[in-house]
């Protein structure tokens, strides 16, 4: 969902929580806040002050080898439901099959968009 700019009469797109990926509230003036909530704000704080003076890039997502996998499972899932629905449309599948194809795609990419 987008929110309409006051100031611009433009739509912008929702920001997220740098820490979480949770919609964060529009302040309205002002720069965007980047975290939904204090807690957000301190993780991400000490995550940048344990790798400072290391070799790992401040922005670095560092994963268990167990969450690796589950985010590439729902990858492939995402990947997979979107082959389905290309096949569909190459041999001229009727709108229901095609939008139950599309809700599948839908929930598969949001299942990978959770994996914060």
């Amino acid at each position: 969902m987008t929110s309409l700019s006051p100031s611009t009469g433009t739509r912008r797109r929702p920001q997220t929580c740098r820490w979480c990926g949770r919609e964060v509230a529009d302040a309205g003036m002002g720069r965007r806040r980047q975290y939904c909530r204090q807690s957000c704000r301190q993780r991400a704080y000490e995550q940048r002050a344990l790798v400072k003076g290391t070799s790992v890039p401040e922005d670095a997502v560092v994963l268990s080898a167990e969450e690796a996998s589950v985010l590439a499972d729902r990858v492939y899932q995402v990947r997979c439901a979107a082959e389905d629905m290309a096949t569909a449309l190459d041999e001229g599948a009727d709108r229901a099959e095609l939008r139950e194809l599309c809700d599948a795609v839908m929930q598969a990419a949001r299942a990978a968009d959770g994996w914060r």
